[in-house]
């Protein structure tokens, strides 16, 4: 009867007197590996051009069909992507559109805070994904506070 309190204690001492593995969330993150798939981005050249030619392999290879492009083209007839949605809301993370790209016209960041307050904020548009993602959020808190 009072070997099970002692193993019992046992165990409660060895875990109270280790090293506290809690993290205070919003200001201590966890570190995320760098192949993590997180929110998408799409790349610009260095002129501020974007990468995308609009040829439809990502919205093509995506299993949950979450990627809706309109493609448009310049007088030179290279091809660009007039909009490209995305909607976070059904995507899979799965990463087939990032290594289908023949451009590299689009990645996955390691930003994980995808949370919204509904699913309209989800989709995001063009301009929105040629942002980077943690630029997005600090502009919106600065917008609140």
């Amino acid at each position: 009867m009072i070997i099970p309190l002692l193993k019992g204690l046992k165990l409660t001492l060895k875990y109270f007197f280790s090293k506290k593995i809690t993290l205070r969330y919003p200001e201590e993150k966890w570190p995320v590996a760098p192949r993590w798939r997180g929110r998408h981005v799409l790349t610009v050249y260095p002129t501020g051009k974007i990468r995308c030619v609009a040829c439809m392999l990502c919205a093509t290879v995506c299993p949950a069909e979450c990627i809706k492009i309109v493609a448009a083209a310049e007088p030179d007839n290279r091809k660009y992507p007039e909009s490209y949605e995305l909607d976070l809301g059904r995507c899979i993370f799965c990463g087939h559109c990032v290594d289908v790209c023949p451009r590299q016209a689009i990645e996955m960041s390691t930003v994980y805070e995808l949370s919204e307050y509904s699913r309209e904020s989800l989709i995001l548009d063009k301009e929105t994904l040629m942002k980077p993602p943690a630029e997005r959020y600090v502009s919106e808190k600065r917008k609140a506070g």
